[in-house]
């Protein structure tokens, strides 16, 4: 276990981390809370009862392992906005008529948030990217603002580099091709694959302004990244947006280091016999695998595919030969996919050949297995991480939010990934007008199981990231000197106010 931080005659550090309402940002958030509280910082996450069952698992953890950590709940204001109990954040099974009520309770929430901030005087915040009103509460009240940024290096920068230049207006249709001007590498993408609100204004486009003008105005950023991962892209989003910010990851390798840990990420005191029995299910299939042959294929926790995609992904996976791992989500009053997936199921459960997970997995876990060869993957900037850290390579089939920009560093800048060839952007509450065919799936994953030297070059590639993925936690690793750096900084403005 890692060393902590803490030196009796220095003051203790109070802090508070508020993360976003929704699962791929609540996750790399609190873990990061916990290295904090590892470190000897005493940390108070806020959260809505309902979130807080995603991690509170893990807060008990550490508390009992005599950790200065501890949730504050707050009510999310269901009633006032129109809601059912337990429908406050933003995930795969939030209706899209909903999502503007949960925003509205989210708005409602900030008078108490603030008032939070005054009365429990931390030392300073970490908030998410998505809270950008933070910033001048934390310069109000005289403490510094931390903005957490839940993508890459290379995926704020490239975003830095479309608003800048804005080299998509120069293209005659929405498939020409164009490199992202002043980035380290030549990077080409198309129209296409950049966010709706980056090709023409709208809503959201405002909110990134208002986003990165918080960032500016802050203490600095910190990212659940490392140097080497993207050292070129760490070295140049710091220049060009002349803020401090830190790499503090791999987070989920420094944070879960027991088994117990992985185990309880992601799920509520509730669920847990339950998730403990549908392990012993997973776990003794993998365990019957040979190692290195079944792929896992997951899409994160925010997306949905319609039936015409997920016949073609369940064709691609049984005639590729593979073994492989799906985590699939029901599509709610859609008994089509439903009905074909079960059957589907029934079918790789009898033959042996594959195994679906519903809902949620452990993933940790099931990247840790020998077994596992490979990934299927929206490259989600959590996954992209947790795929690094245990040294596999990734077919890339990126969906919303900046996984297009991911991808670029999987496949372009570090070579560890084959992509799918996706080629349409989409919402992350919409299904989208694509269907990557059951053919392109299938020789992507060819490439990266079955490709010769290229496959081998590149599992070489990957297992060196996750040895210096390993060393950048451990003490003198560039994310442990960040994490003593910050805290560093930090007491000393403490200090200096008192």
């Amino acid at each position: 276990m890692t060393i902590t931080m803490e030196n009796q005659n220095e003051p203790k550090l109070k802090s508070i981390f508020l993360p976003f309402l929704s699962t791929s940002h609540i996750i790399p958030l609190v873990d990061m809370a916990r290295l904090f509280a590892l470190h000897g910082v005493d940390v108070t996450i806020v959260s809505t009862k309902h979130n807080s069952t995603i991690f509170q698992n893990s807060i008990d953890l550490d508390s009992s392992r005599g950790r200065s950590i501890r949730t504050h709940i707050i009510e999310f204001p269901a009633a006032k906005v129109g809601l059912p109990v337990g429908i406050e954040s933003f995930s795969v099974n939030t209706p899209k008529e909903m999502t503007p009520k949960v925003y509205m309770g989210l708005f409602l929430l900030q008078p108490e948030i603030e008032s939070l901030f005054e009365t429990l005087q931390p030392d300073f915040i970490v908030t998410d990217m998505f809270f950008p009103w933070t910033a001048d509460v934390a310069t109000k009240l005289g403490f510094p603002r931390i903005m957490f940024h839940g993508a890459s290096y290379l995926a704020r920068s490239a975003v830095h580099s479309v608003e800048l230049f804005t080299p998509h207006l120069k293209m005659e249709s929405d498939t020409e091709k164009f490199v992202l001007p002043g980035l380290p590498d030549e990077l080409e993408m198309t129209r296409l694959q950049i966010p709706d609100w980056l090709r023409s204004p709208n809503q959201y486009t405002e909110l990134m302004k208002i986003i990165k003008e918080s960032e500016r105005k802050s203490f600095g950023s910190v990212f659940n990244s490392f140097y080497e991962l993207e050292s070129d892209y760490y070295d140049h989003y710091k220049k060009v947006m002349g803020t401090k910010s830190w790499g503090l990851g791999p987070v989920s390798l420094w944070a879960n280091q027991d088994d117990s840990d992985k185990a309880a990420r992601g799920y509520s005191k509730e669920e847990e016999s339950e998730k403990k029995e549908e392990q012993e299910g997973w776990l003794k299939w993998l365990n019957s695998k040979t190692e290195c042959s079944v792929l896992y294929v997951s899409f994160g926790s925010m997306n949905k595919f319609p039936y015409e995609q997920l016949v073609e992904i369940a064709h691609a996976l049984e005639d590729s030969g593979h073994d492989f791992i799906w985590v699939v989500r029901k599509n709610e009053g859609n008994g089509e996919s439903d009905d074909f997936l079960e059957e589907f199921e029934k079918k790789v459960k009898e033959n042996g050949k594959g195994y679906l997970i519903w809902g949620w997995a452990p993933q940790l876990l099931i990247l840790e297995n020998p077994a596992i060869g490979g990934l299927v993957s929206h490259c989600g900037w959590n996954t992209v991480v947790e795929s690094v850290n245990v040294g596999l390579p990734t077919v890339t089939w990126p969906l919303f939010a900046e996984h297009f920009f991911n991808e670029k560093l999987v496949v372009d800048v570090l070579k560890i990934g084959v992509p799918v060839g996706a080629k349409e952007w989409r919402n992350w509450n919409e299904f989208g007008s694509e269907v990557v065919k059951r053919e392109e799936i299938g020789n992507a994953i060819r490439l990266m199981m079955e490709g010769g030297e290229e496959e081998v070059a590149m599992r070489k590639r990957v297992k060196k990231l996750s040895v210096e993925a390993k060393k950048a936690v451990q003490v003198g690793g560039s994310s442990y000197n960040n994490m003593v750096e910050l805290i560093k900084e930090l007491k000393e403005i403490k200090l200096a106010r008192v």
